[in-house]
């Protein structure tokens, strides 16, 4: 039995198709974040670069790139056909099968999530 506390673990706990997808999800996410923490917590993959900026949750039939600041991001018109949901400060993207993964796309996604976070600081602090 694979080791969930790892990313590691956690991706292999998947089983296919959902491992593929992850895979390529950290991969991309690793590209454009070379620098970021990775770590499971809370039940997912999170990536850290001055606080959390996305998580990587597996589902039953998907995969979901959840971003901390994606509420900003999605008033970006380049980046808001990306994201999905409503909530005033999260959005996501949900991959189900391994080719909905553009790496591209991720890659726009987690840098300007890196670059907010640059910018304003840990999401998961708020401000007085």
């Amino acid at each position: 039995m694979a080791d969930d506390r790892t990313v590691d673990g956690y991706i292999a706990a998947l089983g296919a198709p959902r491992d593929e997808i992850a895979r390529r999800l950290r991969t991309a996410v690793r590209f454009a974040a070379p620098d970021a923490k990775e770590s499971v917590k809370y039940g997912q993959v999170v990536y850290e670069a001055d606080g959390p900026f996305v998580a990587l949750k597996a589902f039953p039939k998907w995969v979901t790139l959840t971003f901390w600041r994606g509420a900003t991001m999605a008033a970006e018109p380049e980046l808001a056909p990306l994201l999905e949901g409503d909530g005033d400060r999260m959005r996501h993207h949900r991959f189900v099968k391994a080719d909905d993964v553009h790496t591209a796309d991720v890659a726009a996604l987690v840098r300007r999530a890196v670059a907010l976070n640059g910018e304003l600081g840990d999401p998961t602090k708020r401000s007085a």
